[in-house]
């Protein structure tokens, strides 16, 4: 059954060259599952900064390579990314969803999806020492800094979930509904809700692209 977790498949391809080339420079044989996870964790969180804007819905553009390759990405793509990096160092993993609403977001996102709830959040779960691990590297630690928020840390032992409360004491994150985890990527199902939920988004995206949501997000003083 944990052969399922290792498997390449369409959008964990981690075969690929530059797939490859950046799990060994971010993680050795030489050292523990964990310490591994750990490190490949970080790498996905603050290497590739979150970004709303500049990932287009094609199905191509949810493959790992081209995550990579783009170097930014929604959580979606950002816990894609640090699936396949985890697989192609021999970590099983698997993609978790969920229902959240978001109390960290700039005007323009809000008023494109017209809601506060983040339909399918992704996030990574990773099996260490026995058990499964649920990790969320999507928020890189100069956004959280700028939002007045806490980064999410992971070590390999617990959960690294988002904090329901920012460092001011507000709401941050709430967590709604729990969707379950995928071998895969369900593509097809997410881009379904992405059009029940958000209509007309897929076209404000690429109206949108290019728009920095760092700048958006209100930094604290």
């Amino acid at each position: 059954m944990m052969n399922l977790y290792l498997k390449e498949t369409e959008f964990l391809n981690y075969s690929d060259p530059a797939i490859q080339q950046a799990v060994r420079q971010h993680s050795s044989p030489d050292r523990s599952d964990k310490e591994n996870a750990v490190s490949l964790y970080y790498y996905a969180r603050d290497a590739f900064r979150y970004d709303p804007y500049l990932t287009s819905l094609d199905r191509t553009n949810f493959h790992a390579s081209e995550i990579l390759k783009l170097g930014r990405g929604y959580c979606v793509a950002k816990a894609v990314l640090y699936a396949a990096f985890l697989r192609g160092a021999g970590i099983p993993s698997r993609l978790g969803f969920a229902d959240v609403k978001n109390h960290m977001t700039s005007t323009r996102l809000a008023r494109l999806m017209k809601t506060d709830i983040f339909y399918y959040h992704g996030y990574t779960e990773v099996f260490l020492n026995g058990k499964w691990l649920k990790a969320t590297p999507a928020f890189n630690v100069e956004l959280c800094e700028r939002a007045g928020t806490f980064p999410l840390e992971f070590d390999g032992t617990a959960d690294s979930v988002f904090h329901p409360f920012s460092k001011d004491g507000s709401r941050h994150m709430e967590y709604v509904r729990d969707h379950g985890n995928f071998a895969d990527l369900p593509y097809d199902l997410i881009i379904a809700r992405f059009d029940e939920f958000y209509p007309g988004f897929r076209e404000k995206l690429a109206q949108n692209a290019g728009h920095d949501f760092h700048k958006e997000v209100s930094p604290v003083h």
